[in-house]
């Protein structure tokens, strides 16, 4: 994120750069065109592995009111359908986004470039329009990231098992309790002062 971030901000100073007169002389030699592509790939592969230490962590949003309203016994059953229904869900999608990159080129590259067979009208697939790369290297984010996101489902899902609970986000801000608590403190002791003074 901080790179893509980086991309874009120079991106953006080489776009107006391009139009101050003797700053353009120089700023238009230098070829940015390659910088929104790259960014965009960027981003979908922070997603697609950001998906997966959601999972890991707890951090994606879920609707529990059925599961909280049902005694422990049943809403463990529940918990573990609902991680199992995920892991097959990112399953699914992983196995066609792997068949998806396949056919998309990487077929051709592992044929051509790694094992140095012979590829006969074996399709080469297509290329990036900006930066050129075969897509499928950019496509791999999906069956990866899904396939990572899988995983983390059922360690997830063998956790709870074992110990009887899921990953939680912490829902507060760091320091804010300890300002509250403070805050109330105070207060506390105020309107034992006044309380004093009152008496």
């Amino acid at each position: 994120m901080a790179a893509a971030t980086f991309i874009i901000f120079v991106a953006v100073i080489h776009r107006f750069a391009s139009g101050i007169p003797y700053i353009q002389d120089y700023a238009i030699k230098v070829d940015m065109g390659w910088a929104q592509e790259l960014c965009i790939y960027m981003f979908v592969w922070m997603a697609k592995f950001g998906a997966a230490y959601g999972v890991r962590c707890g951090t994606h949003v879920g609707v529990d009111v059925l599961v909280r309203s049902l005694p422990p016994s049943k809403a463990r059953y529940l918990t573990m359908f609902g991680l199992f229904a995920g892991a097959l869900f990112t399953a699914v999608v992983a196995i066609l986004g792997a068949n998806f990159v396949w056919n998309n080129g990487f077929h051709y590259a592992l044929a051509h470039s790694l094992l140095h067979e012979e590829v006969g009208d074996l399709p080469e697939g297509p290329t990036s329009p900006d930066m050129e790369v075969p897509t499928w290297i950019v496509y791999s984010c999906v069956p990866l990231g899904s396939f990572l996101m899988c995983f983390r489902f059922l360690q997830v899902a063998r956790m709870f098992w074992i110990t009887g609970s899921v990953p939680h986000a912490a829902h507060t801000v760091e320091g804010l309790e300890d300002a509250s608590t403070a805050t109330g403190s105070r207060t506390d002791s105020a309107e034992g002062s006044n309380n004093e003074a009152s008496a």
